[in-house]
């Protein structure tokens, strides 16, 4: 299943509706999510998310087009092999949604992204490795596969005896929950793997109730629900948002994982927020919500053998 075409809403211009400003990573937002924003608020948080601004086009010392070491983890093209246990795979290049501070908005996705031979060399060198013992489907987004596409390749993993987790990071849940289809639900609810499914939420106003009922399906069949949040400042840096956002979450059978500092993109510094200003928040969080409730804050730097825990 794909989504369809009415349901995707893309800008192809070069250039933002706002005094022309060039934009190299276009506006691109599905129906589902624009019907979320609350009609006139330029300062919207979920417009935010996906608006092009002109912010973007200034430079910042340390931000760049590769901040988490992608390239220099590419084990083959297609396939990053960072952390111990655990590799990842560029299922495709294609998003239903342009974030503007994607961490990948300059990836050279033509150069790395799976094509059907290099899945075959990648599929080589997990099969070769035995301490691999869990796949992880990213991209762009790798729910934007159709379901023969995707039920292949998780047959192809399937038969490396292994492996035992299929973990999946997608936004689709969230921006577009029609995604979550019978076929959807049968592939992973089938699988013997584990499947995890890692969503992508910012702001509790994400999740309406056509998401939640996509959620609960997912759960329904046995997939493990996980949530990673980015700090963004103007749009979730709060304790009280934070704190929503864990609490519905939750409440739809999604547990609160990860809370990224923002990944040093170029164009995206103006979404960051100070380390300094992460940790009193952070702390904030934790003296409202029961530890369960409470992200793990992280930052992802090249070259490290797993994610930094943020401390204070």
């Amino acid at each position: 299943m794909r989504a369809e075409a009415s349901d995707v809403s893309a800008a192809t211009s070069r250039t933002d509706d706002v005094g022309q400003i060039p934009i190299a990573f276009p506006l691109r937002v599905t129906r589902s999510y624009a019907a979320r924003m609350a009609k006139g608020d330029p300062a919207d948080p979920l417009l935010l998310q996906v608006l092009p601004q002109a912010q973007e086009m200034l430079t910042a010392p340390g931000y760049g087009a590769d901040p988490v070491g992608d390239r220099a983890a590419a084990a083959v093209p297609g396939l990053l092999h960072k952390y111990a246990g655990r590799v990842l795979l560029l299922a495709t290049g294609a998003c239903a949604i342009h974030c503007r501070y994607c961490f990948r908005r300059e990836f050279p996705y033509g150069e790395f992204q799976l094509t059907r031979q290099r899945e075959t060399n990648a599929l080589a060198y997990i099969a070769a490795d035995p301490s691999i013992e869990e796949v992880i489907l990213s991209g762009g987004d790798p729910l934007v596969l159709g379901d023969e596409r995707l039920e292949s390749l998780i047959q192809a993993l399937e038969s490396i005896p292994h492996l035992v987790r299929l973990r999946i990071h997608s936004r689709l849940p969230v921006v577009l929950p029609s995604r979550i289809t019978d076929g959807l639900l049968r592939i992973l609810g089938s699988t013997r793997l584990q499947p995890v499914l890692v969503i992508h939420a910012n702001h509790a106003r994400e999740l309406d109730d056509e998401v939640a009922t996509g959620l609960r399906r997912l759960a329904d069949v046995g997939v493990t629900l996980l949530n990673q949040t980015v700090l963004l400042k103007g749009i979730n840096d709060s304790p009280e948002i934070l704190a929503e956002l864990s609490r519905r979450l939750f409440g739809l059978g999604v547990h609160p994982y990860y809370l990224h500092l923002l990944d040093k993109a170029g164009g995206v510094a103006h979404f960051d927020t100070p380390e300094e200003a992460a940790f009193e928040l952070y702390e904030e969080l934790r003296r409202r919500l029961p530890g369960y409730l409470v992200p793990r804050l992280v930052r992802e730097e090249a070259g490290k053998p797993y994610k930094s825990l943020m401390v204070a």
